[in-house]
This record gives C-alpha cells, structure tokens and sequence, in this order.
C-alpha cells in the first residue's frame, strides 16, 4: 500500500497522562485506519490501534505466491536429496573402477618397457580390451563433475530455501485471520472502554495530517459519526455553492488512494461549507435560502425540510472567508446542531440544538460573538469553538458553554498548514477534526481534559 509495501504491522501505543488523543492515520499514505481510543478508570492510559486496511493482509497475492513457491522448493529439495544419495553411492564405484583402470594402465606399461615377450604376448589382448575403455576415463571425469555440479546445485537450493523461509517470516509468517480476531477484538473492548468516558474540555490541537489533496479551494468531508462499526465510509463535496453531487467513498482508504466512488445527486443545490452526514442521512442548507434539508442516502428522497426561522443566508451572516457560509451544521456527543446568526441577536452567533429526525429546534443559545468575525466553529461536547481566523496564524479563542450558558477566551494553537480553511468540523466517533483547507482534505487529532464516570 504505498500501503501495498505493508502486509501488517498492529501497534499498541500507551500514553500515560490525563489526556485523549484520538484518530488521524499517522501515515496515511500507508492507508492505515484508526479503529479507537481509550481511557482506563483513572484516566492515565490512552491506547490507539492502528492496523491497514483487513483486506490487505488477508489477500495479498504476492505472500500466497511466496508460500507457493516455498513449498515448490521444498519439493525440489527433497527430490535433489535422492539424488545426492544415489549420485554419491555411484560415484564411490566410480571412483573405485577409475583406480583400477589407471592401476592396469600403468602395469601394461611397465610390462611393454620390460620387454618381457611373453607377458607382453599375454597382456597384449587385454591390452587392446584397455583401448576400449580408455574413452571411459574422461567420461568418468565428467561424472564426477556432475557429481560436483549435483552437490553445488543442493546448496543453492538450501540457500534459497532459508532465504525464502526468512522471507515469509518478514511477510507472512503471521496467521492472519487469529491477528484480525485479535484486532476486532481488542477494537470491541477499546470502544466499550470509550463509553465510559465523560465529555471534556478541549485543550489541544495536533499538527494536521494531511489525507488527501483534491478539489477547489473550498468544500466538505466527512464521515458518519453513528455509522456502523466497519462502516468507514467517506462523503466529499467540492465546492460551496450550485453543486448537488455527492461522492461516497467505500472508505478511507479508497479516498485516500483511488477514484472508487459513488456519486449521489441531491435534490438542491447546497449553500456553503456546513453540511454534514449524519446516521444515514446528510444535511445541508439548500442554496439561497435558510431552508434545512435532511436528505436520505437509502432512499435517494427528502425525508424532511424545515426553515430556520430568521437565521440569516445568501451571505448575510456569514463566516469570515464568506462562501454562503451562513447556516453551519454540525454534530458531537450530544447530537445534532446549528450555528447561524440573526438580525435579532444583531449579527451574533446563534447556536441551535435540532432534533435529527423533525429538524424541530430543541433549545437555543444566543452568543455575542459576530458571525462574520469568525473564521470556523466546531461543536465538542455541548460546547461550541470559534476561531479567530482562516487564513494565516490561526488559533481557536473563544468557547461558549450550553451547560452554563456562558463564554470565555481560550487560546488553542491551530495549524493552518495550507492558508485557508473553509471548513472545520469535529466527528464524535473519531474524536478528530475534519478540515478542508486550501484544496487539501486534513485531520486533527484533539486532546480532551475529561472525567471518567
């Protein structure tokens, strides 16, 4: 895998301290998924698997050929085997007869120097019977090279032989399938572990891993936060205003190194960067207007529209970069929200609770941030971030609380590492920041001050 070199490699890694940090492939190039986080009930340890994709592992053609051809020259091995034995059986009779020859070769001449007559008389048939089998000499000589070439040849078989077994040692020594049950398995505790963590406070913003780069300057990804477990799918939307075309991406994975997708058109065209996907269904403000559309993918129909009473749109209020970026829809723990701004609240941030399935407003909170100071805003934990900025040195400094109703400023470091963020969403499930910046598709991991109940 660029993730094509990596068969499997599962990584534990234990950071002690009260702190979580979540998600973010560390190499994504590798194509390698982030399954989850955790804490133990004093909330010192925090554990991370990461693994490639399960496909790979246990269908990669190139270890199969490998086994096969270990168990090809393993065979041949055998079979060289025999034949060593009964080459070396041969050739010590060989060799005995090749003495004996010389031997009477030698004495024949001996008799034919002496002139002995009459030995020479009674040799001289046997002689002639030696002329014979002279031509037999250089081909025992070549027998015996043979012999050699024999012995050479079971070397080098033995030699690739190790040379082979180190190899499926590197690459396929592992029995697949008990890792991937063990990987599932400690996936399972791990996520059981991540339901007993409390909400936190946010307290820190990795550097960016970059995922992708695609696109114009603007537009959206995101995944579902209430997908099903191994449901790993990618939505990507190009573009902040008159498009309709969304991309379902099999998984990260395939957003990451291929043009695998399904393309979706919605009913309307969306407006800004806000939408999100959100248990099946995306959400997204219909163009020129402060009408929310819930849109299902299963159906491919509106299962519900509502307007936003008196949320500003068409670039009334919107975010610092502009872009229609008016109504901003976003998830985190506590579900469905909605950040806009009303002639009534006089350009400030209004934050709205929704229900998810009426796009009823559950309960509101009226800010005094302006609007279109913002840069980006991101809900954690019924608590909403803002950013200073989007283009530049970019910090998050402002918080405002829906449990206390009350504010406060902060000053989080965020690295704007492509000079323009028109989009900065936080995913629940991944405990991660998705940012579209500057054309380029990056992740943040976050670090939580939290209680465990």
């Amino acid at each position: 895998m660029e993730s094509e070199e990596s068969l499997l490699n599962v990584f534990v890694l234990l950071l002690f301290g009260s702190l979580l940090t979540v998600v973010g492939p560390s190499a994504p190039e590798e194509g390698w998924q982030v399954y989850s986080s955790a804490q133990d009930p004093e909330g010192r340890c925090v554990c991370t698997v990461v693994a490639p994709q399960n496909t790979v592992c246990s269908r990669d053609a190139r270890t199969k050929q490998l086994r096969l051809l270990l168990d090809k020259v393993q065979n041949m091995s055998q079979s060289i085997e025999v034949l060593d034995r009964r080459t070396q059986r041969d050739l010590q009779f060989v060799e005995k007869m090749e003495v004996q020859l010389k031997g009477l070769e030698t004495k024949f001449q001996q008799v034919e120097d002496g002139h002995e007559s009459n030995w020479a008389k009674q040799y001289q048939s046997i002689k002639a019977k030696m002329e014979e089998l002279r031509p037999l000499i250089p081909v025992l000589e070549a027998y015996k090279a043979d012999a050699l070439l024999v012995r050479q040849f079971k070397e080098e078989v033995a030699n690739v032989t190790e040379l082979l077994g180190s190899l499926q040692e590197q690459l396929g020594g592992v029995d697949y399938q008990e890792v991937h049950s063990r990987v599932l398995d400690l996936e399972e505790r791990l996520r059981a572990c991540m339901q007993r963590l409390a909400c936190g406070k946010l307290t820190g913003i990795s550097e960016p891993v970059t995922i992708k780069t695609s696109g114009s300057r603007f537009g959206s990804w995101m995944t579902d936060p209430l997908a099903a477990a191994g449901d790993n799918r990618v939505w990507y939307m190009d573009g902040y205003h008159n498009n309709r075309f969304v991309r379902e991406y099999p998984s990260m994975y395939d957003f990451m190194t291929t043009d695998n997708f399904t393309s979706h058109r919605l009913p309307h065209p969306w407006s800004g960067t806000g939408q999100v996907v959100y248990n099946g269904s995306i959400y997204f403000n219909k163009f020129q207007s402060h009408t929310i559309i819930k849109f299902d993918f299963s159906t491919s129909l509106i299962s519900r529209s509502r307007q936003l009473d008196f949320a500003g749109y068409n670039n009334m209020y919107h975010y610092a970069w502009g872009g229609h970026s008016d109504i901003d829809l976003m998830v985190d723990e506590g579900g469905l929200w909605a950040v806009y701004a009303t002639n009534q609240n006089a350009g400030n941030i209004v934050l709205s609770q929704l229900n998810p399935n009426t796009l009823q407003i559950v309960r509101s909170w009226t800010t005094n941030h302006p609007k279109r100071s913002a840069g980006e805003a991101f809900m954690i934990c019924g608590m909403l971030y803002v950013t200073n900025g989007y283009s530049g040195g970019t910090k998050v400094y402002y918080a405002y609380s829906t449990n206390s109703s009350t504010y406060e400023y902060i000053d989080i470091p965020l690295t704007n590492k492509y000079s323009h963020l028109s989009m900065l969403d936080y995913n629940p499930r991944d405990r991660a920041l998705y940012a579209w910046n500057n054309g380029h598709q990056v992740l943040y991991n976050v670090t939580l001050h939290h209680i465990i109940q």
